[in-house]
């Protein structure tokens, strides 16, 4: 399931090797979802988590009573700096962190009391995304789809089609993932999310570490995952191109909580004046009282 995903153990190439030898091959198509087209794709409802750091120290409020109601179909953007609760509000989505208070509901399922009905719905793409590093993209992509019950022969053409799309040559497939550079371990985890045909797409700061024409082939590609699949997608980001370019509609994220939410249209109108039309960052610093700028040299930094 969509969790086992995230932390597989490290191990020799054979031990790995024999890991994805053994996984039974199951239905010949991916999970697809028949959940109704009436109930939003993704609903919080007042949820907070929190963080114990210390036996004498308060805990840190990572989420702060945040609601949202996602439609089905939609591109919904959460906007944020680094520490904001971006992360942490897809991990709890995602069943990797547990709630403390609040509800949180895909598809009207109950993530807390349907937890392995939901994970069949959804996955995840993150920064920090795990591989076993001593296998290939070809060997993990397929090791991901037999946990899925995806045909193991359709999984590999679909493989190959998808990392084309991402702008990754099928040569490059048989080679070590430890030998990639992070901007090409990120397109593998976003190939490996797609090849499950989820029905919510979880993308946790997608296009981090890649370079300017990578990240124009990852929006053009998840563009075109909307126009053809019935998905929903759920992108955290702090790159306002990206945001004002996919999403339909968006929160932005402050200490964990939702300071405003809705369209960029929507937003930029709300600051906007007779003589200045304001952008997504003109908003974003309004709300926030602070700039993303210092976030985004912080990454390149660490690059």
């Amino acid at each position: 399931m969509a969790v086992t995903l995230e932390r597989p153990a490290a191990g020799r190439p054979d031990r790995e090797q024999a890991l994805v030898n053994r996984q039974p091959e199951l239905d010949p198509s991916p999970v697809r979802s028949e959940a109704s087209t009436d109930v939003p794709a993704l609903v919080i409802d007042h949820v907070t988590k929190r963080f114990v750091v210390g036996r004498k120290k308060k805990p840190v409020v990572a989420i702060d009573d945040v609601s949202m109601r996602i439609r089905r179909g939609e591109i919904y953007g959460v906007l944020g700096a680094n520490g904001s609760g971006k992360s942490t509000l897809i991990r709890l989505v995602s069943t990797l962190l547990t709630i403390d208070t609040g509800r949180v509901e895909v598809f009207g399922l109950d993530i807390t009391r349907r937890e392995m009905e939901v994970k069949r719905l959804i996955n995840r793409v993150s920064v920090d995304a795990a591989f076993f590093k001593k296998l290939s993209p070809a060997e993990n992509l397929s090791y991901a789809a037999r946990l899925y019950g995806v045909n193991a022969k359709w999984a590999a053409q679909e493989s190959v089609r998808i990392m084309a799309r991402l702008g990754v040559k099928k040569s490059r497939l048989s080679r070590p993932v430890e030998q990639m550079s992070r901007g090409m371990q990120q397109k593998v985890a976003i190939a490996r999310a797609l090849l499950t045909s989820p029905t919510l797409l979880l993308l946790d700061e997608p296009t981090t570490g890649l370079d300017p024409r990578s990240k124009l082939d990852v929006q053009a590609f998840i563009e075109e995952v909307m126009a053809t699949h019935d998905a929903t997608i759920v992108l955290t980001t702090h790159d306002m191109e990206v945001a004002n370019r996919l999403c339909n509609r968006l929160a932005i994220l402050a200490d964990g909580r939702v300071v405003v939410e809705g369209t960029p249209e929507e937003l930029r109108r709300q600051i906007s004046t007779a003589d200045q039309q304001a952008s997504l960052h003109d908003v974003f610093m309004r709300f926030t009282g602070r700039s993303l700028d210092d976030d985004i040299e912080e990454e390149e930094d660490n690059e």
